[in-house]
């Protein structure tokens, strides 16, 4: 298995620290509103990545945070006039609503950084203790010049991040201004302002800074050195080159083997903005498609190829995932009638044939996790199931042609197979309960049932002749 690692450029032979179990940490949101379609790719795309060690025998730690103290948490919060923590707690339950509608297999541990502080304080004074930080007035700043390695991630000379020069590709330009020692040293630790949450620490009454925050939680649930540390590939610089001084420093060992970064996601092949109109969150999309499309899309293109959404490339892939599950459903149908011997020698042979898709499907995820050509051998598969599945087959050969396909859009967390899902009396039951919460003027209740619709493939349409409602 190979996989690109950021930190060499180069695809590399993946080797994992303990035989059989992979280590793995992604960054997570910050839960300070709904998540949007660019926080969904890295979401989607490492689930696959844990699936498929999970399908090749490995056992996954997979330990995924959310950021729930931040600037854009308190802004929230003033502006809701109310407390940083209930905020937070708001969006991380709507967040882990979009990620079951996404499919998304819950995390070997979701920390929050709330709950981390001690290990943040403890590091801190770590670095303090070595040299690689120092305190002014309250603030804790580690010393960037202190690591020898800082910049073997993102490639950038450090000299190049002084004060006046720019970096074109990130258009950064490095804050010279205020206490610091060095205008490149970061913020591990800052003095609370007026009405915001703090913690007490041997500093001041604050709290850490985003950087430093999962390198402790890295630490604490997965160990000094991971094997795979993943994210968007916007967290390159500063965040993730951050982590690897702190966490370097602190610990003595290096801090994760393979370094992994999806790549962005555009809008109608423009980057997505509030400012242009084109932003939008994962729940606006459940409103229009199930998010089983939304997650076909995803990986219809290499993570580490940047790709654009738009609405007709969201309907391509309802067309492709459409066509998955009716051949799934086909041979349901098949199977309902068909006798119960084992398959004929032909038969037997086209199994045998019908080998080299799983074959080549594992080829395609075994280099990189390339999950668009993962999908093309699966419609290869599909189409072989057609053509050679019929009303005369037994249930040996329809039923082995359905698990092979089942196998492998399980490993891309595609649900193929279509339940019978809610029966239409059921719907309209909770369409009326919307009403009269409507009524009621509960509208959390009604966005509620809304959403709970949606998770499950029925569009609602408030028309003025009433509600009309739709499979997606």
């Amino acid at each position: 298995m190979k996989i690109y690692n950021t930190l060499t450029r180069q695809k590399e032979t993946f080797v994992p620290i303990e035989p059989g179990k992979v280590k793995m940490y992604v960054c997570g949101p910050t839960v300070y509103n709904l998540i949007h379609i660019g926080n969904a790719r890295p979401m989607i795309v490492f689930d696959t990545v844990r699936r498929y060690f999970e399908y090749k025998g490995y056992k996954v730690d997979y330990v995924s945070n959310f950021t729930d103290v931040d600037d854009k948490i308190i802004k929230e919060a003033i502006l809701e006039n109310k407390p940083a923590a209930e905020i937070s707690e708001h969006y991380i339950n709507e967040c882990k609503k979009d990620m079951a509608g996404m499919n998304i297999e819950p995390a070997t541990k979701n920390p929050r950084a709330t709950q981390e502080i001690s290990g943040m304080i403890d590091m801190i004074q770590t670095l303090i203790d070595t040299g690689h930080a120092y305190e002014k007035n309250g603030t804790v700043y580690y010393r960037t010049r202190s690591f020898p390695g800082y910049g073997k991630l993102s490639h950038k000379n450090i000299d190049d991040l002084e004060p006046g020069h720019r970096d074109e590709k990130h258009a950064l330009k490095v804050d010279g201004a205020g206490e610091k020692e060095d205008p490149l040293d970061f913020v591990l630790w800052k003095p609370k302002k007026e009405g915001e949450p703090f913690w007490k620490s041997p500093w001041s009454e604050g709290r850490p800074g985003w950087h430093i925050e999962c390198s402790v939680m890295a630490r604490r649930y997965l160990g000094n050195t991971i094997d795979i540390h993943a994210g968007g590939e916007d967290l390159v610089f500063p965040h993730h080159e951050n982590e690897i001084a702190q966490s370097e420093a602190a610990n003595g060992v290096p801090f994760a083997h393979y370094w992994m970064h999806n790549a962005f996601l555009n809008i109608n092949n423009k980057k997505m903005s509030k400012s242009l109109g084109n932003f939008f969150t994962v729940r606006d999309i459940s409103r229009r498609y199930d998010l089983q499309v939304l997650r076909f899309f995803m990986l219809s293109a290499q993570y580490r190829s940047p790709i654009n959404f738009s609405d007709e490339l969201m309907e391509s892939a309802k067309v492709g995932l459409d066509r998955i599950r009716t051949a799934v459903t086909h041979l349901n149908e098949i199977l309902a009638d068909a006798p119960d011997t084992p398959a004929t020698p032909s038969e037997q042979e086209k199994l045998t044939e019908a080998g080299k898709f799983t074959e080549a499907f594992e080829t395609a995820m075994d280099d990189d996790f390339n999950t668009a050509d993962a999908i093309t051998a699966v419609f290869e598969l599909v189409r072989f199931a057609n053509m050679n599945a019929d009303e005369g087959s037994t249930k040996a050969f329809a039923g082995g042609l359905k698990e092979q396909i089942l196998k492998l859009t399980g490993v891309l967390g595609i649900d193929a197979e279509i339940e019978e899902g809610l029966l239409d009396d059921a719907v309209e039951k909770l369409i009326e309960e919307r009403q009269a919460a409507r009524r009621a003027k509960n509208y959390k209740r009604a966005d509620e049932i809304r959403d709970e619709l949606a998770g499950k493939g029925i569009i609602l349409e408030d028309t003025r002749e009433g509600v009309r409602w739709k499979r997606a």
